[in-house]
């Protein structure tokens, strides 16, 4: 189960994968983290997923990371006299609170907290953004429109507001639920939908109170206005390009995505790239030549993982789309280029001891070519550091904390491993030169450069710097 890269691979688990034997067979074909998506199936269907993914770290002896998708809060309109209607670009279209059901005039919006922050002049983009509206005239209980991209709407197609933040927070009553559930459960991250403002993020992560990490989900423009904050919050980011698309430009989601990476790259939090990266793939056995592409390109921009969504779980060629993202990923991570992207978007080391440690292990490494660097943490942010440096060779991260080793499934070029609870350094050393030969990252006669933080255990205390031999 070795992996021979640096980017990690999220498959989403569903109906294509929910047996034993086809996520056994993910594993094997590259697969580090798996997502639960709670926008569909019941609980019963995820506990199962998830107890299997535990037998499979002890059938595999690696630890594998899980991620659980809140829902988040789902804007729709209500229904159709006659369950569907087409609207003409030009006609006026009235949005209303007051139930009853909807024509060609009209429609029912029973979100008073979009009137709330419409105004004049805002859009509406409806079904996806394939129907546009604009407000001329609104108050507390309806607006107004005029069609300008018509289109048939039907029965509870979903809204949105691109150019307001709403005054709604990003749990529903259903994801605290599922956010209990799934917390009872073990999950190791939580992937936060609807995101809008830090004070959303800082909401979640009170109720998860540290036991899962918080990985915000940046779908909204709202967020991307403030996206230094919501980073700083955040243990995780993902680019979801769905909902994205949906309310910028689609010309503006490619240099959004860059930034969002670029900006996760010199925080050391984890970045995934999500939304049709190999969408094809649902119903064909390969991908199309501008999907290998985007996939390549999120790796080149130096992304912690990439993520596949309906192509793993409700797909016709599951096993085929995690084996052509792990293809992908380590031809473009054996290309020259790459290392000329990573280290040119390296920043300078803050003047912290985690830091300094962190970019001299980095570099001694490269300078001995030494086969890894082996990093010793409790809460994984010594491997995180670690991380942000992009070193050239691979990051064993060391750590006794099996929920910390889970965690760090995620993070880009760390390979975690389980440990004993060490009781001295010279005696972690010995354990960690062990493991990596037995792991198959190191040989006898190579050297290690180890990282770790005395006293140990101690949290974000990373100061000494070790050079080792394999014997």
């Amino acid at each position: 189960m070795k992996r021979d890269r640096n980017a990690k691979i999220i498959a989403t688990l569903g109906p294509s994968s929910s047996s034993e034997t086809v996520i056994a067979e993910l594993c094997e074909a590259g697969a580090d983290v798996f997502r639960l998506n709670f926008s569909h199936g019941t609980k019963k269907d995820h506990e199962k997923r998830y107890r299997a993914i535990r037998r499979m770290e002890r059938r595999f002896g690696r630890p594998f990371g899980i991620l659980m998708d809140l829902q988040g809060p789902k804007l729709r309109l209500g229904k159709f006299e006659e369950g569907r209607v087409r609207l003409h670009a030009g006609a006026p279209f009235r949005l209303s609170l007051n139930g009853g059901l909807g024509d060609m005039h009209r429609a029912p919006l029973p979100h008073p907290e979009i009137f709330a922050a419409l105004k004049p002049g805002m859009d509406l983009l409806l079904d996806d953004g394939k129907v546009r509206l604009n407000v001329t005239k609104c108050g507390s209980d309806f607006a107004q429109t005029v069609v300008i991209n018509g289109g048939v709407l039907s029965d509870h197609k979903g809204v949105n507001v691109p150019s307001a933040v709403l005054d709604v927070s990003p749990l529903t009553k259903k994801d605290r639920g599922d956010l209990q559930f799934g917390l009872n459960l073990g999950v190791d991250w939580v992937a936060l939908s609807f995101v809008q403002r830090p004070e959303d993020v800082a909401e979640a992560r009170k109720l998860i109170e540290g036991r899962a990490g918080v990985l915000a989900k940046l779908e909204k423009p709202a967020a991307i206005d403030r996206l230094d904050e919501i980073v700083e919050l955040s243990d995780a980011v993902m680019v979801a390009r769905g909902d994205l698309g949906v309310e910028l430009p689609p010309e503006d989601v490619p240099s959004i995505q860059k930034r969002i990476v670029h900006t996760c790259r010199q925080a050391g939090k984890p970045v995934v790239i999500a939304t049709q990266m190999l969408d094809s793939m649902v119903n064909a056995p390969t991908p199309t030549r501008a999907e290998a592409s985007d996939v390549a390109t999120a790796v080149y921009d130096g992304a912690d993982a990439v993520m596949l969504s309906a192509e793993t779980a409700a797909g016709e060629y599951p096993l085929e789309a995690v084996g052509i993202m792990n293809r992908i990923i380590t031809r473009v991570e054996n290309d020259h280029q790459y290392r000329i992207l990573m280290a040119g978007d390296r920043r300078r080391p803050e003047a912290t001891a985690e830091d300094a440690i962190s970019a001299a292990a980095r570099q001694v490494a490269e300078t001995l070519s030494a086969a890894a660097v082996g990093a010793f943490t409790w809460t994984g942010a010594t491997a995180l550091r670690a991380a942000r440096e992009r070193p050239g060779v691979p990051i064993l991260g060391f750590t006794p904390n099996k929920d910390t080793a889970r965690r760090l499934a995620l993070v880009w070029g760390v390979h975690p491993i389980r440990t004993s609870q060490p009781t001295t350094f010279g005696r972690m050393i010995r354990e960690s030169l062990r493991l990596a030969m037995e792991e198959g990252y190191a040989e006898e006669g190579q050297r290690m450069v180890l990282i770790a933080g005395v006293p140990l255990g101690t949290p974000g205390a990373t100061n000494i710097l070790r050079i080792a031999w394999v014997e």
